[in-house]
């Protein structure tokens, strides 16, 4: 059995790391695991919630058959009131957040001392063969008696101190306050192995946490081709985001910088998902569909893809959507960390507002074939490649060498 310790369901189609989340725990469940998820906090879509994929354990929550239920009152009240902000219109919803947090963004927040000792506790009696943890704001739990000697491994989503960084240089306040590459690696290196999102990355953790077992985890991508009675239209345009602040931000770049010229020639621009509602005024030619229920349509007919992100970390799973439905990226460097590129990589960086509008404009027309795209994430992207480094981890016995285990990454 393996315990999964996260602060939110995993689930398909929503942010990349509820995405990567879920791919794990359904890869676990192939493999033969049972799964027992942790959840700490309250973070249910509503006070009752219909979720039976995984057994679900909280300190806030209780089964009510194929429900999940807060326990109290005030977890109920606090779940609806979440619940209401999402439904307000995306600006107002941002400024309420701001404003009760009195930050830009907020990167993650660490469980309280009463859920650590609950999930402490539930660990000693679940006796699993692991225990994932979702982040290092869950990595204080490895502190706990409890997970002493337990193979212990986290899932890092992202390198948390160089996404402050970036983020405050340039200039938001960003929560938790002076978050720094120390108090990561203090956190991260209780843990018996750490999983990066890509290689890069760790190789920053196993500068950062030396001892420990580093591999990459990536999230897996499989092929989505174009049915033959799709056409592409050209001069088309996507951008599938949430309305996380990297994508404001570079969303707000784009349009001020790079969408003007590509307007008159008679572009058009497709944003899916929380990006375009988030955005209080679109320019001409761009539409907001929001959350849709399935993003192959919007994909197989759009022309290019682009990524004009300004900061962030981590990988960016939407390139790899893009990618396995055939699409071709125009992106800034930042949008490409963590990316296997070659000259077959379905990605067209472009490092200045110019660089980009010529790159749209050379490729819109007559897009490159959709070959390269599929097979790049049959090759880099495929679930065996991209859990390998779990299942060795996972594997009885001594952990294996972090240094082994980064000699085979392709940087």
């Amino acid at each position: 059995m393996i315990a999964f310790v996260t602060d939110e369901l995993p689930r398909p189609g929503a942010a990349g790391h509820l995405a990567l989340n879920h791919a794990i725990i359904d890869w676990l469940k192939q493999e033969g695991f049972a799964v027992t998820i942790l959840l700490t906090g309250s973070r249910l879509a509503w006070p009752v919630q219909r979720y039976t994929e995984t057994r679900v354990l909280g300190p806030h929550i209780t089964r009510l058959g194929p429900y999940l239920g807060a326990l109290s009152p005030v977890t109920a009240l606090s779940i609806t009131l979440r619940a209401l902000l999402r439904r307000l219109p995306p600006p107002l919803a941002a400024r309420l957040r701001r404003a009760r947090h009195n930050a830009d963004a907020v990167l993650g927040s660490f469980p309280s001392p009463s859920d650590l000792r609950w999930c402490a506790r539930a660990i000693e009696r679940l006796q699993p063969r692991a225990v994932l943890i979702d982040t290092v704001f869950r990595a204080p739990l490895l502190a706990e008696p409890e997970l002493s000697g337990v193979n212990s491994l986290v899932i890092t989503h992202d390198v948390f101190h160089r996404r402050a960084q970036a983020l405050s240089a340039a200039g938001y306040h960003v929560l938790p306050e002076n978050f720094s590459r120390i108090r990561e690696a203090t956190l991260l290196g209780r843990a018996r192995s750490i999983a990066a999102i890509q290689p890069e990355e760790a190789e920053e953790l196993l500068a950062m946490c030396p001892a420990r077992n580093i591999f990459t985890a990536p999230m897996p991508a499989l092929p989505c081709p174009r049915p033959p009675d799709v056409e592409r239209i050209p001069g088309r345009l996507i951008f599938v985001g949430s309305d996380s602040l990297p994508n404001l931000d570079g969303l707000r770049w784009f349009f001020s910088e790079i969408w003007p010229p590509l307007l008159s020639e008679g572009l058009t621009l497709d944003l899916v998902g929380d990006c375009g509602p988030a955005l209080t005024r679109l320019p001409r030619g761009v539409k907001a569909w929001g959350r849709v229920p399935s993003l192959a349509p919007l994909l197989h007919r759009a022309s290019l893809a682009i990524s004009p992100l300004r900061a962030g970390s981590g990988l960016k799973i939407k390139l790899l959507d893009y990618a396995r439905h055939g699409l071709y990226t125009i992106a800034t460097p930042p949008s490409l960390q963590g990316f296997y590129l070659d000259a077959d990589s379905p990605f067209i960086m472009a490092g200045s507002a110019n660089m980009f509008v010529q790159a749209v404009l050379r490729h819109a027309a007559s897009p490159p074939q959709p070959g390269a795209a599929l097979s790049y994430v049959s090759l880099h992207y495929g679930v065996k490649t991209s859990f390998a480094g779990l299942r060795a981890a996972l594997t009885p016995g001594p952990a294996p060498e972090a240094q082994d285990d980064l000699r085979s990454l392709k940087l």
